[in-house]
């Protein structure tokens, strides 16, 4: 549905009313820097796959913890019940999917014994295959706390999602898991041949195992239905294992990467091990991302370990986790931190008492897919530059952002009031809007308008509100400004000055005013609209006007949203919220 009823728009310089600088949100993902890619949800133990061009990226739902514990607190991740979802083609701009509703998909898990049934959702490892008949295939495994696996099946990589188990796949009785310590963390991978692999297991050392040996990680094929296993897991000799494995093939070898455990480094262990394999590295630091490689996967003997991919990447990052993905011809090395956390708390945003909310991020990686070599990453927070520019001239979901302040979490609503998936995504992002609160802002990077320029914009918005366009700056002049009202989520349209928006900037959306906003989708383009006039409201003779409270106002004396009565030329009252 096309509006453009009250929507006034113009062109430099500033309205009055708009919002100053020190009244716009603030942000804590600094201005240029790209990591952590999301500056609005907290998440962690990355895991991805690429589809389509697009880079899926999975996490641990940490904000749900941060939700349940009233934004306080630890994070001890008891309440994370549900996995988030990312996508970008660019490596900057990241659409936010929501989240996948795992306890309520899995809510017919039978609990007997109490293992097989549904508890967490930690740590998920994602792949996909098109099978013989076209059909094409998502699998996404999770750790069911540190007692199981589970798996969720969809037919595409944003769901929607189901369970195509009545348990967990792999649990205490699982034959040749015990006596694994923690049956969690999966690392799954396809080969050539079409044939299923899974990695996991991590703890402390169990009764068979010692500080360079904890004896958890395993390995196993998996069948067909790639929802169970295709005989007895094997053990993974990873010295000084712990958690968080994952699974590449490269060159035909398969790339096992774990995080290594807190345990102190003897220097005669590690010597004696260093000697038995004829290495020359050093032992690992604690809590640091390892590899091994190997070509004959379910042979213990087999696995060489090559060295550290990644290191700490330092506190208040509790702990650390690791995916290395392969995108557009390159490598990339994701893992989780806590700069979004150490920020609010630095800037007193949030609770004092927060601890361990992490935030996935990305830097690039060096590979020598023929040896294969991992060179250790450089993890900062400038993050990975863009591999392309964002094109305007195409739909964009108000979810895709580089960066944005005034937004968080549970301000991602799902407009399908009915949805019989879960509240909050797990389906496609068109189904999702962002809630706008006056001073809130989103920022897409990178945005090419070309030689010739935007001369109309269009974006779909329910509420009344004051929309500023800036450029490069979030306390940029406006380049347009926009006011707008309606009662239900419609598409509004308008001409624009094309003269600055041509080149490449970073573009924010800035709500100045907001009253209801639900901010949806956005698109530029280079031909001004037709059949839809730029409607600029005057008002009657006898309007009044009054306050979100009710309370008569002169008609000069306030800024900003109001409401407005009036009576139309067939002599009927109207009552509409306008911004004067």
């Amino acid at each position: 549905m096309k509006r453009s009823l009250f929507i006034l728009l113009s062109v430099l310089p500033c309205f009055a009313g708009t919002v100053s600088a020190q009244s716009i949100a603030k942000n804590y993902k600094a201005d240029n820097n790209n990591n952590p890619i999301s500056a609005s949800v907290f998440c962690a133990d990355p895991t991805s796959l690429e589809y389509n061009g697009r880079l899926y990226v999975y996490g641990s739902n940490d904000h749900q913890q941060f939700i349940k514990n009233n934004k306080k607190n630890g994070n001890g991740y008891g309440n994370i019940k549900s996995l988030v979802v990312f996508s970008t083609d660019d490596l900057v701009n990241w659409t936010f999917h929501g989240t996948i509703d795992v306890a309520k998909i899995c809510s017919s898990w039978t609990g007997n014994p109490w293992y097989k049934g549904f508890m967490n959702s930690w740590a998920p490892s994602v792949t996909w295959r098109t099978t013989e008949d076209g059909t094409e295939e998502f699998f996404l495994y999770f750790a069911n706390t540190s007692h199981g696996v589970g798996v969720l099946k969809a037919s595409s990589p944003i769901g929607p999602w189901t369970s195509p188990l009545k348990e967990s796949m792999i649990n205490r009785d699982t034959p040749g898991v015990l006596p694994c310590t923690w049956i969690f963390d999966p690392g799954v991978v396809i080969d050539e041949n079409g044939v299923g692999w899974i990695s996991f297991g991590g703890g402390d050392p169990n009764e068979q195992g010692t500080d360079i040996q904890p004896n958890n990680a395993r390995f196993a094929k998996l069948k067909p239905s790639m929802t169970a296993l295709d005989g007895q897991p094997a053990k993974i000799p990873a010295p000084y294992h712990f958690e968080a494995s994952e699974l590449n093939i490269m060159d035909g070898k398969f790339v096992y990467t774990y995080c290594s455990n807190w345990a102190d480094r003897d220097d005669a262990d590690w010597n004696a091990y260093k000697n038995e394999k004829g290495l020359k590295f050093g032992k690992p630091d604690k809590c640091t991302m390892c590899y091994m490689v190997s070509d004959d996967p379910m042979n213990p003997d087999s696995w060489e370990y090559k060295g550290v991919c990644g290191k700490h990447p330092g506190m208040p990052s509790p702990n650390n986790h690791s995916r290395l993905q392969k995108f557009q011809g390159e490598y990339y090395y994701f893992y989780h931190w806590a700069p979004l956390m150490k920020s609010m708390l630095d800037e007193k945003a949030i609770d004092s008492s927060c601890d361990g909310y992490r935030s996935i991020c990305v830097n690039k990686a060096t590979v020598d897919e023929e040896t294969p070599k991992i060179n250790s990453v450089a993890q900062n927070l400038t993050g990975v530059t863009a591999i392309k520019n964002l094109n305007p001239y195409d739909l964009q979901q108000a979810e895709t952002t580089a960066n944005s302040g005034g937004v968080m979490y549970d301000d991602y609503k799902n407009i399908e009031k009915n949805t019989k998936i879960n509240t909050l995504g797990n389906d496609a992002s068109q189904n999702m809007y962002v809630q706008m609160k006056e001073g809130a802002w989103t920022m897409v990077r990178n945005v090419d308008f070309g030689e010739e320029g935007a001369q109309s914009f269009k974006f779909t918005a329910q509420g009344t509100g004051k929309l500023e366009i800036r450029l490069d700056k979030k306390t940029a002049e406006p380049a347009a400004t926009i006011r707008f009202s309606s009662t239900t989520m419609e598409e509004h349209e308008t001409n624009i000055d094309p003269a600055p928006f041509k080149g490449v900037h970073n573009v924010y959306f800035v709500f100045t005013a907001a009253d209801k906003v639900q901010f949806d989708s956005w698109q530029f383009s280079t031909e001004q609209t037709t059949g839809i006039k730029n409607v600029v409201h005057t008002q009657s003779s006898d309007s009044k006007f009054f306050d979100l409270s009710g309370r008569r106002i002169n008609n000069n004396a306030s800024k900003g949203i109001v409401i407005e009565q009036s009576t139309d030329v067939n002599g009927k009252k109207q009552s509409r919220k306008v911004i004067r």
